[in-house]
């Protein structure tokens, strides 16, 4: 959909943008196709691997960390104010392809799974460390595993006396814990662990809310999730100004409410686009609008 996410911004040829997840860069550099020579785009990520795809032009800026230090480090930058901000959650295709990362359960690897390769914690630490109630909020809350409780006192259980440090480790431990299609369990084991490693939901909620801050009025951000988890921040809130609990109402019944969505119904991949990328398919877009300070 990088289309469809690139249209939601309606760029500005003088604009000021912000991709907060590089990675490859061909958002980026769709991006940059559409501003004018005196445009500018900022983007984010933490991956050191990303300065490998740095975009050789003046327009642009690589800033190399989290998400989460969007306002300040635009801040730095001397920018207070942007005209839009994509954000392409997920891992990405080089992550998940490069065995030694740990991100897939196809690929043997120590177990790893850190999108900054600095930070220090890592998902054989967690797994080494965590106790089966962690556990089981982990793979319950994060990957919606039925069976969260029965996995995460199996691992404690077999820790000890079996070394679960690498991928396929994990996945001969687990096995006899697996209910339904192997393959879906397991990716959503790993996407348990790997949320938890990250801290993914708490930075998404920190970027989404300096996102709404940063954003002029009339301001558009572009959003793709790739989970359930991810996608209903996002919906709640475009819809309420929060994430969980309702939000407040003054004294008029209003309450607010400083995003409007663009698109009525989140958009989703055309079957062509699965075809050609099937990683595509769990993939869901919001665009809103900031309407009020």
């Amino acid at each position: 959909m990088l289309q469809e996410s690139i249209d939601g911004l309606a760029i500005q040829p003088e604009g000021i943008y912000v991709d907060v997840t590089f990675g490859g860069g061909g958002h980026s550099k769709e991006i940059l196709s559409r501003l004018g020579p005196n445009g500018r785009l900022y983007a984010f990520d933490q991956d050191q691997d990303a300065a490998n795809n740095v975009i050789d032009d003046n327009r642009f800026k690589l800033l190399p960390f989290n998400f989460r230090y969007l306002k300040r480090c635009l801040r730095l930058e001397g920018v207070k104010k942007v005209d839009g901000i994509l954000a392409d959650l997920g891992v990405s295709s080089h992550q998940f392809d490069e065995a030694d990362r740990g991100f897939a359960f196809r690929l043997d690897a120590q177990l790893d799974m850190r999108m900054n390769q600095e930070d220090e914690f890592d998902a054989k630490q967690l797994i080494k460390t965590y106790s089966a109630e962690e556990l089981q909020r982990v793979f319950g809350e994060y990957g919606e595993i039925r069976n969260a409780r029965t996995l995460a006192q199996h691992i404690v259980a077999q820790r000890d006396s079996n070394k679960i440090e690498t991928v396929n480790q994990l996945v001969d431990i687990i096995g006899s814990c697996i209910r339904g299609k192997r393959n879906k369990y397991l990716a959503q084991v790993f996407q348990a662990l790997r949320i938890e490693v990250n801290a993914e939901i708490e930075v998404l909620k920190e970027m989404l809310l300096q996102a709404v801050e940063v954003l002029k009025t009339d301001g558009l951000l572009s959003v793709i999730s790739y989970h359930s988890l991810e996608d209903r921040l996002v919906k709640h809130l475009i819809r309420n100004g929060v994430f969980e609990k309702e939000p407040e109402k003054d004294l008029y019944g209003r309450f607010y409410q400083p995003l409007k969505a663009i698109n009525r119904k989140v958009i989703m991949p055309t079957d062509e686009e699965i075809k050609d990328n099937p990683r595509a398919r769990s993939a869901r877009l919001r665009v809103a609008k900031k309407i009020v300070e």
